[in-house]
């Protein structure tokens, strides 16, 4: 099928690269008008390049941002909340500072960015709502995951309390939970290790099917929230993880 997300709207958060960069492709690729925002604006100027897609430096750590992204942007259809950070460590590496940017990242702006632009959901009684959540959360316990681990358990939560209040309103609210993926962000984790062959292989070895996924294959399960195929989907969690937790 083409067209899949014709004549919709959609804002997507982290898009400069990675998965964010993947769906905002694909999203483009179905029809829609993409706002791709990220706090890097560099990374975003191949995206600038495509028809239909409107690119936006957003610092989504700053609450005066989201809200005027949500005033200029106006009533959208699909909210991709996609920014994130992996902390390594068990809780003893975990300092305050590390704790705190970790919720303030990974949960505290999927709250801001849906206060500003639920409301206008609720008026037209429709949209969309995609969380970028993890297996390493209330899913299943990862070694050194401690505070990404808590955080994404947190979304997990978020998630099925916003599509609880929604439901009514004709909101959806769904969260995919991706396994270990091949993103510049994992590749930049990898080349931090003492090790990074060894490393590597680590992470493909944990996972059954003997190989990473690709940001590519979790945009298609975004297109597939973002769309009306999935109209009778909400609060739910969408593991996709190459048999990681089966």
């Amino acid at each position: 099928m083409v067209g899949r997300m014709a004549g919709k709207i959609a804002v997507i958060t982290a898009a400069g690269q990675g998965m964010g960069k993947a769906a905002a492709e694909a999203f483009q690729r179905e029809g829609a008008i993409v706002h791709a925002t990220d706090v890097d604006a560099g990374k975003l100027s191949r995206l600038a390049k495509l028809p239909n897609v409107h690119v936006r430096r957003l610092d989504v750590l700053d609450p005066a941002q989201v809200r005027a992204a949500a005033k200029e942007i106006g009533a959208v259809d699909v909210l991709y909340n996609c920014a994130g950070y992996v902390h390594s460590g068990t809780i003893l590496d975990c300092e305050e500072k590390d704790f705190e940017f970790s919720v303030d990242l990974n949960l505290r702006s999927m709250y801001r960015m849906i206060r500003a632009f639920l409301p206008a959901m609720v008026e037209r009684r429709r949209g969309s709502i995609i969380n970028m959540a993890s297996v390493a959360s209330s899913i299943r316990g990862l070694p050194n995951r401690f505070i990404y681990g808590t955080t994404k358990a947190a979304v997990i939560g978020l998630t099925k309390s916003v599509a609880a209040d929604t439901v009514s309103k004709g909101i959806r609210c769904n969260a995919i939970c991706p396994g270990t993926i091949d993103t510049p962000s994992l590749e930049e984790r990898i080349n931090t290790a003492a090790d990074p062959q060894a490393a590597r292989q680590a992470f493909i070895a944990r996972q059954p099917m003997g190989r990473l996924g690709n940001a590519e294959e979790m945009a298609h399960i975004a297109v597939y929230l973002g769309s009306d195929e999935s109209a009778y989907a909400t609060g739910q969690l969408f593991i996709i993880d190459g048999g990681l937790t089966m």
